[in-house]
């Protein structure tokens, strides 16, 4: 009896085989327990019949359902042996079922892995492709996608924006004096000093070569335009050390702000663009587009 309650609660691996094993297990429960209690009748018979003094045929009749009972039980037992050999096979199914799982998890967890890199480098190839490999800033698709979303907001909220066009005076000659090597070192440093000086909400761009754009979001007022115009060209003209030189640069700057002077990305560049070149043409450092406009000079 206990034997067979041991069985009927081994952990259950396939549905199939093993709950049609279990059924069987409580089947052979069931007859061993009715054999039990045909033994104890057979018993308190024979008993009955030698205390009433029974002759040797009655003993004999009860000796022989006895023996049915016990063949009864003997095919309990095979029954049994039956269903123990099923849940052996169970177990060692559930067995396999659980070292493909666990090798299931392990590929999994090295495709996660894979995964995770493939989305870091993709992320990498996203980065370098919108950066500029030299100085590390947003690259021309990259302001221009910020310029147009910048144009969006200022729009909706009736804000001005400033895009400031920047070029290096007399940068040839870095390269053509102390070589490329130098002249990289220089373009890295002037962009370390427009972002350390630029706002979370701003953006600093190369536009290529010596050029750099620089989108002022916002700047509320001509005279916080001209302050942030004056501090780039002070901050950038500071001398720039690399090695044994000390390497002085100095930038002309063109500002277009919108929506005076264009509303929309490609107007406000290239009327900082056409400030710009007046300002190195001037040397005067810095000219605001609205400048050219009371000149008589047109985009």
């Amino acid at each position: 009896m206990t034997l067979v309650q041991n069985h009927t609660a081994a952990p259950v691996a396939e549905p199939g085989a093993l709950e049609l094993a279990l059924e069987r297990s409580q089947g052979v429960k069931a007859k061993v327990e009715a054999c039990a209690d045909d033994l104890g009748s057979a018993n308190d018979i024979v008993k009955k019949k030698i205390a009433e003094g029974a002759t040797t045929l009655s003993a004999h009749k009860a000796l022989v359902e006895s023996e049915t009972v016990e063949s009864k039980v003997q095919e309990c037992a095979d029954d049994l042996h039956e269903v123990t050999e099923t849940l052996a096979q169970g177990i060692d199914d559930l067995k396999q079922t659980e070292i493909a799982l666990i090798q299931s998890r392990k590929a999994l967890a090295a495709t996660e892995a894979a995964l995770a890199t493939a989305q870091e480098e993709e992320k990498k190839a996203r980065l370098r492709a919108l950066h500029d490999s030299t100085t590390g800033l947003p690259n021309r698709d990259l302001f221009d996608d910020r310029l147009a979303h910048a144009i969006s907001l200022a729009e909706r909220h009736d804000w001005t924006l400033v895009v400031m066009f920047l070029d290096l005076d007399r940068f040839k000659s870095i390269n053509d004096t102390h070589g490329h090597a130098a002249g990289d070192l220089v373009l890295k440093e002037v962009a370390r000093r427009l972002l350390k000086h630029s706002r979370n909400e701003d953006t600093v761009c190369r536009n290529g070569g010596d050029e750099f754009l620089y989108l002022l979001m916002n700047p509320q007022g001509s005279e916080n335009i001209e302050r942030m115009a004056g501090l780039v060209l002070k901050n950038i003209a500071q001398p720039i050390d690399i090695g044994d030189l000390q390497l002085v640069i100095e930038p002309s700057i063109g500002i277009a702000v919108y929506p005076d002077n264009g509303i929309t990305g490609e107007q406000l560049i290239r009327n900082a663009d056409t400030a710009m070149y007046r300002a190195k043409k001037r040397m005067s450092g810095c000219v605001l587009f609205n400048a050219l406009e009371t000149e008589g000079i047109s985009a």
